[in-house]
């Protein structure tokens, strides 16, 4: 990939970045509409490099085995998440990747604290993971229905006002924790419009086979749409760290929102450099008698790799030869 390329992708994650201590109002500081100039006609072919991209550092990541990325997508309804992952990871190994989307939960996980069932989930060293929704649903969505913190089995004492402080602590010492064992965090806010969510619904309605993707809790939800807003702004002003900082992504042109996740996913996985292992001198002499080895089982490269000439060796010198000694017979007879 040229460098300029590279430079334009790595652009899309400085640009997009949530600078921390930075106090977010949504929607009045990150436009849902943003393309910064591009135009749809010229993205397909820079996502298409930034794909390739993740294609060839997904496959350093799982050769070296030290480290681990984790992609975490927020969103409000509606805002392409599902789409997102499938476009961006279309040209990855399928072997090296996780996708985990986290819907309510079960009683098994209700009985645990509310971390569990996001830790057994982790991406492996060498592994990407991606997280369609989190840990942070329980300042966004708990924090909007309060009455979902009174069903969770928490001693009555733990539910005070200072939650949220605490659970904003815990998150980020977490995956400060995490980064610090060498799993980069990349965090990925959708950024959508309420006119565009209005739209989309229409279309998941009016459209038969986009039925599926609708149900009537999502107008319901839509009613809390500025109590999520300031539940959205919140996070991205108390988690975006600097060992795991937000990215706000413009969500409201597809093409665009999967063109800048793809750059600040290749920007994380260029950042994280890894590399295939160095074979050492004496793996390397192993490899190069296996060589041998296998070379030795056709009957023509055995014979090139002991040095002789075959019946031919490529240029019809052996046939002349064989020609010459076939002639002598017949004359001595």
């Amino acid at each position: 990939m040229a460098d300029q390329d590279l430079d334009r992708i790595r652009e899309f994650a400085k640009t997009l970045r949530v600078p921390h201590g930075t106090r977010v109002k949504l929607p009045r500081d990150y436009d849902p509409d943003d393309t910064q100039g591009l135009k749809e006609k010229d993205a397909a072919e820079l996502l298409s490099r930034g794909i390739e991209l993740l294609s060839d550092y997904q496959a350093r990541l799982a050769a070296q085995d030290t480290q681990a990325l984790l992609v975490i997508i927020q969103a409000i309804d509606a805002a392409g998440k599902d789409g997102t992952i499938r476009h961006v990871m279309s040209g990855v190994n399928p072997q090296g990747v996780r996708v985990s989307p986290f819907k309510v939960p079960s009683a098994e996980e209700m009985d645990h604290d509310f971390m569990w069932r996001y830790q057994k989930a982790l991406p492996a060293r060498g592994m990407i993971g991606i997280f369609n929704r989190s840990y942070y649903e329980e300042l966004l969505v708990v924090r909007v229905h309060p009455s979902i913190l009174d069903g969770q089995k928490l001693p009555p004492d733990r539910k005070n006002t200072g939650i949220w402080t605490r659970r904003f602590r815990q998150i980020n010492d977490w995956e400060a924790y995490l980064v610090d064992q060498g799993t980069t965090i990349v965090k990925l806010f959708l950024n959508l419009s309420k006119e565009e969510q209005r739209r989309r619904f229409l279309a998941r309605i009016d459209e038969p086979d986009k039925n599926w993707k609708f149900s009537a809790a999502d107008v319901k939800e839509r009613a809390h749409w500025d109590a999520y807003q300031a539940a959205f702004g919140d996070v991205l002003s108390r988690s975006s760290t600097a060992a795991a900082p937000w990215h706000v992504i413009p969500a409201d042109n597809k093409w665009f929102a999967r063109l800048a996740a793809a750059g600040i996913i290749a920007d994380a996985l260029i950042r994280m450099d890894p590399q295939f292992p160095e074979v050492s001198g004496e793996a390397r002499d192993a490899l190069l008698a296996a060589r041998v080895e296998l070379l030795a089982e056709d009957p023509g490269a055995r014979s090139l790799a002991s040095g002789r000439s075959g019946p031919d060796d490529g240029d019809g010198k052996g046939r002349k030869a064989s020609a010459k000694k076939g002639k002598g017979r017949r004359k001595g007879k």
